[in-house]
């Protein structure tokens, strides 16, 4: 009997820490997305097309995201133009894998880097630096996927960005 208590207590400590670990692992990466991102916003997908690069040994999909709030930086202009490797053209596909996918009427927030070349967007540190924002059926909350509440995510976010 006094085993199983043991193990019990045991088996709580470990999950308990380990819970706590990975808060601090997601804690860590938001301040590596946050320090490395030029632009983090929230916004809805409304477009996207994809092409070929100029020598046609590519494909490249834009996506445009409707601004909703800037949670860094400026110049958006209400719009954003972001640039993932991947896309399908005239039946041909190219998919790479860690790269973020974009679908239409998506809530994204999402930590974007300026592409020197193409005076657009990449998203920073690939699927990683988008995180999905839906609604909580039971509350109405604004959650996401990595985390249960995006307003938490987005107050330490602006803690960050006011830190120097």
């Amino acid at each position: 009997m006094f085993k199983s208590i043991r193990f019990l207590l045991f088996f709580c400590c470990v999950l308990g820490l380990q819970t706590l670990a990975g808060a601090q692992n997601e804690t860590a990466a938001l301040k590596k997305l946050t320090r490395g991102s030029d632009v983090i916003v929230t916004g809805k997908v409304t477009g996207r097309k994809s092409g070929w690069n100029e020598d046609k040994t590519r494909i490249y999909t834009r996506t445009t995201l409707q601004v909703n709030e800037v949670l860094k930086g400026k110049g958006t202009g209400g719009s954003v133009e972001i640039i993932t490797p991947g896309g399908e053209v005239d039946g041909v596909g190219e998919l790479y894998t860690h790269m973020p996918v974009f679908e239409n009427n998506e809530e994204v927030l999402v930590f974007l880097k300026k592409d020197a070349k193409n005076r657009a967007y990449r998203v920073l540190d690939g699927e990683d630096g988008k995180l999905i924002i839906r609604n909580d059926p039971n509350t109405n909350e604004k959650i996401s996927a990595k985390d249960p509440g995006i307003s938490e995510i987005k107050a330490l976010i602006r803690k960050l960005v006011n830190v120097k």
